[in-house]
């Protein structure tokens, strides 16, 4: 039996990606009709293109006190951060600096700028200037956060691939359920990196084209960059944080369990921790990357646990895989679907060639443009996230949950 716990609410988001810049903007790309800023690329690769999930908007530069973090995934971060600086500030006034905690999932951090500069040193014989080899740290975002924001309660960052993220909801929960932090400001940021992007090319896990999720014809899948954060909160929010179930199957390295026990059990541990049955649940976010393996893997452990009745898509042709920050910014896409829960909450269309997997069994796959659930005052919505090395995370948010969690 697990006891029971105060709810916890995400009170504000922030976000950048390739749906778009803020709340507004990336609500036009997944329910609306702008064009997700999916780009073909010619300089991730060592030979030919590939289509990114790319920030094209503008993106804040740093506090010039702060230049000594400059790289594109703090900028991100920044970028995103600034869109909730009103709320963070109210936290501040409320419960102090040293009761906020600062929770982030990256994989890349500045790996692309130690790049460039390992490149140059190669080719020059000196470091260039403004090498710090802190940049391509794990824990710079997390760092250069609170010396941005001056808080000083608990700040680090999570890296397990593309759970990283996912699990920080669960850290962050486990920061205010022990009394270490009455607020967390928790998320995921990654930027696009050339070691990434040629790591998954040499496992053949690369898209020709804007991936196809679920399809017999997937091929793989779209890298992408972005970053979305929230604070979380006890006292006030509309969308709880109702649940987050983490597993770790240990199956393979890079391969998914075929029969997706991993993912079962995190599922059902998000439902537990939510007090929720799998018919409460009116929408699932999948990991949904079109690559053979998971696309087979989660749509089977989503059918033994839901059957074919939830609805489903993946986001990814529209995100690309943002791997460290893809559970935060799928997060962000029920938090932003939730806001509308009782006029029935809109939900992402899955964009694919509609030829389902023989492999992947009967699902309620959302293909529609403007299609939207049930109006309901209680609504709650899964997020998956399934990484390297068995690392899975399910989350599950709410809307109209205004009380504690009392599994049974």
């Amino acid at each position: 039996m697990m006891m029971s716990v105060p709810p916890a609410f995400l009170s504000a988001l922030g976000i950048v990606s390739a749906l778009g810049q803020g709340i507004v903007e990336t609500s036009r790309t997944l329910f609306g009709d702008r064009q997700a800023d999916m780009i073909a690329h010619d300089d991730f690769l060592i030979e030919g293109t590939t289509i990114l999930g790319t920030v094209t908007g503008p993106i804040l530069t740093l506090p010039e006190n702060l230049s000594h973090y400059d790289t594109r995934n703090n900028r991100l971060l920044w970028t995103a951060t600034c869109q909730v600086r009103f709320e963070i500030d109210d936290l501040i006034a409320t419960f102090g600096k040293d009761r906020i905690g600062i929770i982030l999932g990256t994989s890349t951090s500045g790996i692309e700028e130690g790049t460039n500069d390992y490149q140059a040193m190669l080719e020059t014989g000196a470091w260039p200037q403004g090498f710090r080899y802190t940049h391509q740290e794990i824990g710079s975002p997390a760092e250069f956060l609170r010396d941005a924001l001056d808080i000083s309660g608990p700040a680090y960052v999570i890296s397990t691939a593309c759970s990283s993220s996912g699990k920080a909801f669960a850290s962050a929960q486990r920061l205010m359920n022990a009394g270490m932090c009455d607020a967390v400001i928790v998320g995921g940021v990654d930027s696009l990196c050339r070691l990434t992007v040629r790591g998954f090319d040499a496992l053949n896990s690369i898209s020709e084209g804007i991936c196809n999720p679920l399809s017999k014809n997937r091929d793989g899948i779209n890298i992408g960059e972005g970053c979305a954060v929230f604070t979380l909160r006890r006292d006030t929010g509309d969308i709880a944080l109702m649940g987050v179930g983490e597993t770790s199957d240990a199956h393979h390295p890079n391969a998914p369990h075929p029969d997706g026990l991993g993912a079962i059990a995190a599922m059902k541990s998000a439902l537990e921790q939510a007090d929720l049955t799998p018919d409460d649940i009116s929408y699932i976010n999948m990991h949904g990357t079109a690559t053979q393996l998971n696309d087979s893997m989660e749509s089977t452990a989503i059918s033994q646990i839901f059957g074919t009745s939830v609805a489903v898509s993946s986001t990814k042709p529209m995100t690309g895989h943002t791997l460290g920050a893809a559970g935060a910014i799928e997060a962000a896409i029920l938090w932003l679907s939730l806001q509308h829960a009782k006029d029935g909450a809109p939900l992402p269309r899955h964009h694919w060639d509609g030829e389902i997997g023989p492999d992947v069994p009967p699902m309620n796959v959302i293909e529609q443009d403007g299609q939207r659930a049930a109006p309901n005052n209680q609504a709650a919505m899964m997020s998956n996230s399934f990484a390297f090395g068995g690392s899975n995370v399910s989350v599950i948010l709410g809307h109209g949950f205004n009380r504690g969690h009392t599994p049974s």
